[in-house]
This record gives structure tokens, C-alpha cells and sequence, in this order.
């Protein structure tokens, strides 16, 4: 029904800066709360970022604070992820996330992406 499409992942250097993106399909892309989790090998899924559909409040991860930002384009159905000064433990897949009218405080998504691939070296 919904599909979430994440791009703009790759290499970086420790310090420096990448931004992803996550194109949603359907017309209620501004009904959806949106999140970004991150998962590493052999770690749980973390929390990264939402942003919630109404109030546009924002909601970070501990571990990125300060350093990342999410945004919305509802114009263009797409959400983002501003990352800079990046550590090599923020090496992980990113996926987005969707949620009907979520707070942005909750973890329970209905809707995923696939993932896209961030490695950051030192």
C-alpha cells in the first residue's frame, strides 16, 4: 500500500557530512509521522530520528543529538536526514519509517524502507 524508498547513502569520511533521503508513495505523505532507524551487524535496531506529522516536532536518538537533523518536504512527499560530523559508529543500514499519525515518541511503524548502506572510515 505505502512504500518508502531510502537513497543517498554511502562512503564518508570521519568529521564530514551525508545527507538521506526517503521518497514515500500515496497522497497522505503529510498524515505520516516519519522516523529513521539504523541497525549495525550483530546489534539491535536503533532510533535515529522522527519527525512528527502535525506539529513538525523533532525527536532524536541519544547518540546523534546535536549532530543530525531530520526535515520534511510534504510538497515532494520526501524526508531527510542531515548527518554531520560523522563517526565511524554511525556505520549502519538507515531505513525510514512511516506512521498514520504517529506522536513521534512511539517505536511501532507500520511502514518500512529497505535500507540504504552508511560507512563512515577513520
Amino acid at each position: 500500500q505505502v512504500q518508502l524508498v531510502e537513497s543517498g547513502g554511502g562512503l564518508v569520511q570521519a568529521g564530514g557530512s551525508l545527507r538521506l533521503s526517503c521518497a514515500a508513495s500515496g497522497r497522505t505523505f503529510s498524515s505520516y509521522t516519519m522516523g529513521w532507524f539504523r541497525q549495525a551487524p550483530g546489534k539491535e535496531r536503533e532510533f535515529v530520528a522522527a519527525i512528527k506529522w502535525n506539529s513538525g516536532s523533532t525527536y532524536y536518538g541519544d547518540s546523534v543529538k546535536g549532530r543530525f537533523a531530520i526535515s520534511r518536504d510534504n510538497a515532494k512527499n520526501t524526508q531527510y536526514l542531515q548527518m554531520n560530523s560523522l563517526k565511524p559508529e554511525d556505520t549502519a543500514v538507515y531505513y525510514c519509517a512511516g506512521k498514520l499519525y504517529g506522536s513521534g515518541r512511539g517505536r511501532d511503524y507500520d511502514y518500512w524502507g529497505q535500507g540504504t548502506q552508511v560507512t563512515v572510515s577513520s
